[in-house]
């Protein structure tokens, strides 16, 4: 039943950087208004340290240098990896809207077809000009707006299955899932629906960004672990009612996202907005996940050529009805270039299962497993071969496993959609 499951995390990927990332934005921020000076022992052992108001350039590297450089490079990979499906799933929304439209003009069973590369093309392009807006990480209103966007369209999911499971009078599925030609078609879509659920919960990349800004008092872990605590339980509602509710409502034959998959077209106005909201929450969300990307390098490049005027200097531009602001050619060039490939590379795959069960895999275990565990055994001084260090290590190698196999269904899925 692991492929039907994948409704719940296709839904859930919807949610997921966006309830879980407003909802500890919004608790961070409600409790670091008047914060202080940090100190030591609270920071996180692969966090910069912030004691000086900022961000630091002298990592606290306790769990070693090696650790810290693979992490990071990690972190920075799966930023990417977001940004790229942060396009496909905007390409998907808009796309969804413009189909809804036609069922409801032309009837059900009209042959409404549209592409995918025009809507992704202009989805970038969009984030090329706003790439470029200065200081765009620190608006904060963007997680009241991206919070509200989340809510909306993840209760209009929610009321939808709800309704369609009474309309029907019956709960669809069964506990063996959708039929398949043999074994391994089924184990295929087994291992690629783990990679899809390890897609869910993959808040570490963003859980580092907010906590690497927090000051003390109240100390960092106390402010996080009351955040994630209210986030995952609030993530974890919705991926249960969605995903039980979808897979009841429409059994073998459910979507693999409920706002873009037409199980529902009426009432189509509300399916629009529903696709609004997303994308909306998408083209915002596309900056904040990519702006620490475009700071990593760009600070690297300003310490690898300090002398580099291409990296250092700056020009104003004042445009009609704009104030002024200045950019560097590092920046205009490095930042266009970066949208243009996640672009590009939504454009060859734009697949959206396929590609969240790779991501998925590809970061489940190293950022939420075994980098954690790793700080925990530092921090803790957890001795080895301890009954503690032993269940710590196998569940780490029992989520590697997963990790693997999903990241093995995904690739699979992948190639069988581009070649299959």
């Amino acid at each position: 039943m692991f492929e039907e499951i994948k409704y719940l995390v296709s839904f859930a990927f919807i949610l997921e950087h966006c309830l879980l990332e407003n909802t500890i934005t919004i608790v961070v921020e409600s409790k670091t208004s008047d914060m202080g000076e940090e100190e030591e022992d609270n920071q996180s052992p692969l966090l910069p340290s912030s004691s000086s108001g900022g961000v630091s350039t002298v990592p606290v590297k306790r769990t070693g240098e090696k650790n810290h450089k693979v992490c990071g490079v990690i972190a920075q990979e799966s930023l990417y990896g977001t940004a790229i499906a942060y396009v496909i799933t905007s390409a998907s929304s808009i796309k969804a809207i413009q189909k809804s439209n036609c069922y409801h003009r032309e009837g059900h069973n009209a042959p409404c077809s549209y592409g995918d590369t025009y809507y992704m093309l202009l989805f970038g392009a969009l984030q090329v000009v706003m790439s470029q807006i200065p200081d765009f990480q620190n608006m904060e209103w963007l997680s009241v707006v991206a919070a509200i966007m989340s809510f909306t369209y993840s209760f209009i999911g929610f009321a939808l299955g709800f309704a369609q499971v009474i309309e029907n009078g019956t709960i669809k599925g069964s506990i063996t899932g959708v039929p398949t030609a043999n074994i391994a078609d089924k184990l295929w879509l087994a291992f690629q629906a783990l990679g899809d659920i390890a897609f869910a919960y993959p808040y570490s990349i963003i859980l580092i960004e907010i906590q690497d800004t927090l000051k003390s008092p109240p100390p960092e872990n106390k402010t996080m672990e009351k955040a994630s605590m209210i986030a995952i339980f609030t993530t974890t509602f919705f991926y249960l009612c969605c995903g039980c509710l979808g897979y009841a409502a429409f059994g073998n034959n459910t979507p693999g996202n409920l706002l873009t998959g037409f199980g529902f077209y009426e009432p189509y106005w509300l399916i629009d907005f529903a696709n609004a909201c997303i994308v909306l929450h998408l083209v915002g969300g596309y900056q904040i996940f990519s702006q620490p990307v475009f700071a990593f390098v760009e600070r690297w490049c300003t310490k690898k050529y300090p002398s580099s005027g291409f990296v250092n200097n700056f020009y104003t531009f004042k445009l009609p009805l704009l104030p002024s602001f200045q950019i560097s050619p590092l920046k205009l060039c490095f930042r266009t270039a970066y949208v243009a490939s996640t672009t590009a590379i939504a454009m060859i795959f734009p697949y959206f299962n396929q590609v969240l069960g790779l991501l998925g895999a590809l970061n489940f275990w190293p950022l939420t497993i075994y980098f954690p565990v790793e700080m925990y055994f530092v921090q803790k001084k957890i001795q080895p071969w301890t009954r503690k260090w032993i269940i710590l290590r196998s569940f780490s190698f029992f989520c590697l496993l997963v990790s693997i196999v999903g990241l093995i269904g995904s690739i699979q899925g992948l190639i069988s959609a581009k070649f299959g």
